[in-house]
């Protein structure tokens, strides 16, 4: 007779993934409209390459993506405005990008949101190096969310479902409190995952304008009249029904599209300069450009 289950082991929650569950299961009411892109990379990613190749430095992709999102955003505003109430929208001037990233909290790598700040005015080189900072910086938890949101989050139930009910319905009426803590507009890099292989990603998103990273893989594309192989990425656009119609987003996706495949700012990218944390003798971890 076969036994009734299987051997298993049980596996504890680390407080900051409960945290992040959590707040992934907030209360928000979206409408989301989905754009399901292909994207030619071949001029950046050719460009990140050939970089590392001379310099030994890996430029993050998706810091690059974070540059040509808030460009994009900073020209049509629209995309990153919510609702407050029934009858008034929140529409915000500064760009700011959440996006997940593995970082150092005590002992522990764990993947933790971080978002930069008024990414529309600061360049590639900026971006990428704020990024690189942050993936071996030692931080705090308390030091990206406040004490009582990270205690509150981590509330037994039923304690924490009115909790977030409460936020839920206090973000509704004042949006600007959720943003300040995870960004205007949020970026989830999966593509690292499916190299080679076609694929889009999907995700709940608190935000009105996300954008989740899928693969990229080599396809034939005609270019200047000729089939030529690309490198093609797999983007994901999903947008705020409730806030955002389909002519802006329309125009939205044309320009971010247009940024990306031209390699917006790529000329722009000085010789690697030493970071704060090359400096106390800390190393980035390692990439290739894919991903973050």
């Amino acid at each position: 007779m076969e036994p009734k289950s299987r051997p298993y082991q049980l596996i504890e929650l680390t407080p900051e993934r409960r945290v992040w569950l959590n707040i992934l299961n907030l209360p928000r009411l979206t409408l989301p409209m989905y754009g399901l892109l292909e994207v030619d990379v071949t001029v950046p990613r050719q460009f990140i390459a050939g970089h590392k190749a001379r310099t030994g430095e890996s430029l993050s992709f998706t810091g690059y993506l974070t540059r040509c999102v808030a460009r994009a955003v900073e020209e049509h505003k629209a995309v990153q405005a919510y609702r407050k109430g029934q009858r008034q929208l929140v529409q915000f001037e500064q760009v700011d990008v959440g996006l997940m990233i593995e970082r150092q909290i005590g002992e522990k790598r764990v993947l933790t949101g971080y978002v930069i700040r008024d990414a529309s005015h600061k360049t590639y080189r900026e971006i990428h190096e704020e990024i690189r900072l942050a993936q071996v910086t030692r931080v705090d938890p308390s030091e990206e969310m406040p004490r009582w949101f990270l205690a509150a989050m981590l509330l037994p139930w039923p304690f924490s479902r009115l909790v977030k009910g409460v936020f839920g319905w206090v973000t509704r009426h004042d949006p600007t409190l959720a943003a300040s803590m995870s960004g205007t507009v949020g970026i989830t890099a999966v593509g690292m995952f499916g190299q080679g292989h076609s694929g889009w990603g999907f995700e709940q998103t608190r935000h009105s304008l996300a954008l989740v990273v899928g693969s990229t893989a080599w396809k034939p594309a005609i270019v200047a009249g000729r089939i030529e192989p690309r490198e093609i990425l797999n983007l994901t656009v999903i947008f705020d029904h409730n806030v955002v119609d389909g002519a802006p987003a329309a125009r939205f996706t044309k320009r971010l599209v247009e940024l990306i495949e031209s390699g917006y700012e790529l000329d722009t990218i000085e010789s690697p300069r030493v970071s704060a944390a090359q400096a106390s003798g800390q190393a980035p971890p390692a990439a290739d450009g894919r991903g973050i």
